[in-house]
């Protein structure tokens, strides 16, 4: 295409004679440092995303089904009904309840869970984070319990320590009575961060029943959907088709808010990111503005020789494509380059500082993710390139209204 070779000549002629001015390698640059900033952070939101995926929901229940009178005592014909349902991959029963964990002068609260040991194994991989593979040590009846890192840590507990659980209980009239006490071993400590591995618990779901008095009641069945970001809408119609009246709860009550915020972050962050690549795009204009007037002579020439306007305005078009393809290009590796090493730079960083960027005992990871899809760089790449575009018009056009007359004259 002559327009294109013709700009490619302009450029290189710009470059030979030295011309080539520090408004246009400052345009290209914020170009190259933009897109490389937003593929970067995309990048770190995708992480957060996988990571919150593959660690906290893969811990967690999807939802859970509660009786409204506080117990469920047709648990089983009730989990028969849920796991009979479409959508729904896993079920099992389980007991939640409150209580105070003490350990010599140290006193926690903590929030503790009763599990069906085989069937949590088919819920969530929850056994993978206990240290040292003492799930398979964990049983009914032996006065077990296995708390989380952070709370092992409030306590200074360790594998195979005795500490005692206070459960609350209250009489008929409904006042408080003396708490219960129930001394359990340590049989396993859980490395989870997060609020998990700060104040939660698990016992055996027999155990829980015994030291709650219920009999053979739950407190409600938890289930895990084939979708995840449907759960509450798949929850909430498995429970229409329940006799059994049913309260449902999703993952997106105590958790949803982290999704929710890497969607609200991912979006502030592209449009910020947006506004900066158009600040460096919109500069071209002046570096053609700049071109179109060092090359006045050569417009002219053309002209004459009988170039159209149409051929001058796309000479400078893809001038400017040209200069936003070459940021665009530079800034999309440089991007993938750093999310692709992203975690270990912050680990380098970190260790110059001193200090650790994320708190594993506050957030649910303790290192920054980053995971690069394809389809982000493609829209990044060609948001650049729309900008760049547009930016070319004004300076293009200007060019068209060269008089080689008054030019070539010396006017």
């Amino acid at each position: 295409m002559l327009a294109l070779f013709m700009a490619r000549k302009f450029r290189q002629g710009r470059k030979q004679s030295g011309m080539l001015s520090l408004i246009s390698v400052i345009s290209t640059l914020s170009i190259a440092i933009g897109i490389a900033a937003l593929i970067i952070g995309l990048s770190a939101m995708n992480g957060f995303e996988r990571e919150l995926k593959n660690r906290v929901l893969s811990v967690i229940p999807h939802a859970e089904f509660y009786a409204e009178n506080g117990t469920l005592a047709n648990w089983r014909s009730v989990e028969n009904q849920i796991a009979h349902s479409p959508n729904i991959i896993a079920s099992a029963p389980f007991i939640r309840f409150s209580g105070l964990v003490e350990k010599g002068t140290k006193l926690k609260a903590l929030q503790v869970q009763g599990v069906n040991i085989a069937q949590e194994e088919q819920m969530s991989v929850l056994p993978r984070y206990v240290l040292h593979d003492k799930w398979p040590s964990f049983a009914d009846n032996q006065q077990q319990i296995i708390i989380g890192a952070g709370l092992a840590d409030a306590l200074s507990a360790k594998e195979g320590d005795w500490i005692t659980l206070l459960i609350p209980t209250s009489g008929d009239s409904g006042q408080l009575k003396q708490p219960k006490r129930v001394r359990l071993m340590v049989v396993g400590i859980m490395d989870f961060s997060g609020s998990l591995g700060n104040s939660v618990a698990f016992i055996p779901l027999a155990d829980a029943q015994q030291y709650l008095n219920i009999g053979d009641n739950v407190t409600g069945i938890k289930v895990n959907v084939n979708n995840i970001y449907r759960a509450n809408y798949i929850a909430q119609n498995t429970a229409m088709n329940i006799i059994t009246p049913l309260s449902v709860s999703s993952w997106e009550v105590n958790y949803g808010y982290m999704y929710h915020d890497i969607q609200m972050i991912r979006q502030i962050m592209y449009l910020a990111m947006v506004v900066v690549m158009g600040v460096a795009c919109f500069s071209i204009v002046s570096t053609l503005v700049i071109a179109v007037k060092d090359k006045q002579r050569d417009i002219a020439i053309l002209k004459t020789l009988g170039a159209t306007n149409e051929l001058i305005r796309k000479i400078f078009i893809f001038y400017g494509l040209i200069s936003g393809l070459v940021g665009s290009v530079i800034g999309a590796i440089l991007g993938i380059i750093i999310s692709w090493q992203l975690s270990n730079i912050i680990l380098v960083i970190q260790s110059l500082i001193g200090r650790q960027l994320l708190n594993s005992h506050i957030y649910f990871i303790d290192f920054l993710p980053s995971e690069i899809h394809i389809v982000d760089i493609v829209i990044v790449f060609c948001t650049a390139m729309l900008l760049t575009l547009i930016a070319s018009y004004y300076p293009a056009r200007r060019a068209c209204k060269v008089d080689p007359v008054k030019i070539l004259n010396g006017f």
